[in-house]
């Protein structure tokens, strides 16, 4: 996966984003690896991906799910292990810790966009 981060009107709102694009890292995703940071500033970006599941998840996680030009279609707060999510149009979805919807507050319409780091 690649490491960059998530910026919203230009200002960065989770520092370290990792962005998983290729079927390998799409369809592994977070299983398996530590969750993310509970304070938001972690997050997984899957593109494409309109749909998201937690089964062989032990934790929850906040989910946005972005349209194919980063602006937000639809949020789900702390999904819990086992379940699953899917939001009509969406092409990108960002997953978080449980709990960093509340930090964001990402409002329908408004524009994410991931930017590769250093």
């Amino acid at each position: 996966m690649k490491l960059g981060a998530m910026f919203r009107d230009g200002r960065c709102a989770v520092p370290r984003a990792w962005l998983a694009d290729t079927p390998w890292t799409r369809l592994r995703g977070l299983l398996g690896r530590p969750p993310l940071g509970a304070d938001g500033q972690e997050a997984l970006l899957l593109r494409p991906c309109g749909a998201v599941h937690t089964f062989g998840m032990r934790y929850p996680l906040d989910i946005v799910f972005l349209d194919k030009r980063g602006c937000v279609l639809g949020v789900h707060a702390a999904l819990p292990p086992g379940r699953m999510r899917h939001c009509r149009g969406a092409r990108q979805t960002l997953e978080l810790a449980a709990g960093a919807l509340a930090r964001l507050q990402p409002q329908r319409g408004e524009r994410f966009t991931w930017e590769a780091t250093a």
